[in-house]
């Protein structure tokens, strides 16, 4: 069943709003739902979204009754209780990353020490570095292998379809995969979601596409992936995802 967590909004402008509807929105196909607090809420919020350029969220700080409520503020200067803070331009998915690590369920793992021969083998901790590119665009995929390489990640096989990339996930055991979600064979998301249930399992994602909407960019964030870039991806956010492979 899913959770349900009310959400208090101080302050934001007209598009800032939308786009926090649209956060909420999205969310409701999730195990941990966002929805927008308002008075008749039958629980209380679970946390508070504070717009610090706002007159507002200044009196809702000064008010006793929101002592032990946790915020995320938005803008500088953030005061020193404030749960998380994040400057403008507001990178919503990170907002919500955020919000995940507080609600997100844990997960739910059992292992039975009174039977030897069910416990999972041990893990291989020999680091993997092979990387995954896939993208019809031979000048992506040669960019894509350049800044692998000055993460260190020198192995990387390229797949300029969506059923090449899924073939060779089958055979291979990648630390990263960077995709192109604009490959024409499949449907994105279907692409993701069969990516991501093979038996070799690829920890990091990595994608890009033109002009990505802020609803796919939440949706990419749930579908596992670690980023969803523009087109150029960002170098320096690029490398300091790669360097955590």
């Amino acid at each position: 069943m899913a959770q349900r967590v009310f959400i208090r909004v101080v302050g934001f402008s007209d598009v800032e709003r939308h786009a926090l509807n649209s956060m909420f929105r999205l969310s409701e196909d999730r195990e941990t739902v966002y929805c927008l607090w308002e008075s008749d809420a039958p629980t209380p919020p679970g946390l508070a979204l504070m717009d610090g350029q706002s007159y507002e969220a200044g009196v809702e700080l000064s008010l006793p009754s929101n002592g032990q409520l946790k915020f995320i503020w938005i803008g500088s200067r953030a005061p020193g209780n404030a749960w998380r803070s994040f400057e403008r331009p507001i990178s919503w998915p990170d907002v919500v990353h955020a919000m995940d690590d507080l609600f997100a369920p844990p997960l739910d793992v059992e292992i039975d020490l009174d039977g030897a021969d069910t416990l999972p083998p041990p893990l291989d901790e020999t680091p993997r570095k092979r990387a995954l590119i896939a993208s019809a665009d031979r000048n992506e995929r040669l960019y894509m292998r350049a800044k692998l390489s000055l993460a260190d990640l020198t192995q990387a096989d390229d797949a300029e379809t969506c059923a090449q990339a899924l073939e060779l996930a089958r055979d291979n055991d990648y630390a990263v995969a960077l995709v192109d979600l604009a490959l024409p064979d499949m449907p994105c998301w279907t692409f993701l979601k069969a990516l991501g249930s093979g038996h070799r399992p690829i920890p990091h994602v990595i994608g890009t596409k033109t002009g990505a909407s802020l609803g796919e960019r939440l949706r990419a964030r749930w579908a596992g992936l670690d980023d969803l870039f523009d087109k150029p991806p960002n170098p320096a956010r690029l490398h300091e995802l790669l360097q955590k492979v």
